[in-house]
């Protein structure tokens, strides 16, 4: 298998055991055996767990960036049209995407900063999305903090399974 197609695989791993057990509960060790590879093997790729975790965040991260980039749409229907994008990514990479919106509250200072950096790049992508479509600068930056606070608001309805907390208009 080709080099970078085995660490694919064991990214693909790791997305899976950081969410169920969280980036404080996950080993390496674990993510090796998912990844049907030896420790020593995920070491070959990445020096350390936060080196990891941050290669999985960084692959989720472009995932939603270059979906909400691809979707164009008037700006009366971006942020539905968007919104559509958006749970079609929760149905198709769930843990991917649940890992992102809750990688914000991990305490460890690099992660916090690259998180901070990717979250503030999805919102400069929106709001530059939202100009697009013909809102004002002001207007278009306040359309893409509502858009993610809605995503972080369906994450949270996701994860402790309350569906009835996120309300669409009909």
């Amino acid at each position: 298998m080709a080099r970078e197609s085995k660490k694919e695989v064991i990214i693909d791993g790791a997305v899976g055991i950081f969410a169920e057990l969280g980036y404080y509960k996950t080993t390496t060790a674990r993510v090796a055996k998912a990844a049907g590879v030896t420790q020593p093997y995920v070491f070959h790729f990445f020096k350390n767990k936060e080196e990891l975790f941050l290669a999985v965040i960084d692959r989720a991260m472009k995932r939603l960036h270059d979906t909400f980039d691809g979707v164009d749409a008037p700006a009366d229907q971006l942020s539905e049209t968007m919104g559509d994008a958006f749970m079609r990514i929760l149905e198709t990479h769930r843990d991917e995407t649940l890992m992102v919106m809750q990688a914000y509250v991990i305490a460890e200072p690099e992660i916090r900063v690259h998180v901070r950096r990717n979250f503030a790049f999805i919102h400069e992508t929106l709001t530059a999305k939202y100009e697009k479509a013909g809102l004002p600068p002001g207007e278009a930056g306040a359309a893409a903090s509502q858009f993610i606070g809605m995503g972080l608001l369906i994450t949270l309805s996701q994860v402790l399974d309350l569906p009835g907390i996120v309300c669409f208009d009909e």
